[in-house]
């Protein structure tokens, strides 16, 4: 895929990005959706592409990220961070889901994605005390209508216990709700909430070409 010259042209990076697509979104019968790719780059000094795949089937999920690696396009990549999480219903918001499963939710512009621990003492505190700072947490995020929010659980899945995001279509609301939660008494109960990983999505083949070209 390379020129005489050793460069790569963004055609030559649109052309295998549209083969290897299908693989991807083919690689088990139930299929994996490319929930987006992410301009990244300039916002951690290892990153420049975040891509964000789901799947109901885990080895489905599995064998995507393969195809992608496996592709062209994945030989000129290396794979810096990763991680994985399953919804689960949600402890006391029995209704709420993530945004991302929402049929008539639509991807936004900026994303951020980071883990998530608890504190030692939170799951040994009284199911009363726990409602009422998730409640004041959520009351605190419904502020902001704009943002997206996606809470997958992630215990055993890695190194963290959950997996967050949040999608805007405007930056500066992320950086804005995501201090507007510090006052909360949650806070008092995070252990480590770190990388995160912030990006602009790529609404085309051909903005995630010109990325990597």
């Amino acid at each position: 895929g390379l020129t005489e010259d050793g460069e790569l042209t963004a055609a030559q990076v649109a052309e295998a990005l549209s083969q290897t697509v299908p693989l991807i979104e083919s690689a088990s019968d139930g299929g994996v959706e490319i929930l987006g790719f992410y301009d990244v780059s300039g916002f951690r000094a290892e990153d420049d592409l975040m891509l964000w795949l789901a799947a109901e089937d885990p080895e489905a999920l599995q064998r995507g990220l393969r195809e992608f690696e496996r592709s062209l396009v994945g030989t000129w990549l290396h794979r810096e961070w990763a991680s994985v999480g399953v919804h689960r219903m949600a402890e006391f918001a029995k209704g709420h889901v993530p945004s991302f499963m929402v049929p008539s939710a639509t991807r936004k512009q900026w994303i951020t994605v980071y883990p998530f621990v608890r504190s030692y003492e939170w799951y040994l505190l009284p199911d009363e005390e726990r409602n009422r700072m998730l409640r004041e947490h959520g009351l605190l995020g419904r502020d902001y209508p704009q943002v997206n929010a996606n809470t997958v659980a992630a215990f055993a899945l890695g190194d963290y216990e959950w997996l967050l995001s949040f999608e805007a279509d405007d930056l500066h609301d992320l950086v804005d709700m995501m201090r507007h939660l510090r006052y909360s008494d949650a806070r008092l109960h995070v252990r480590d909430e770190l990388p995160f990983h912030t990006g602009r999505r790529l609404e085309d083949l051909e903005d995630v070409a010109a990325l990597l070209a």
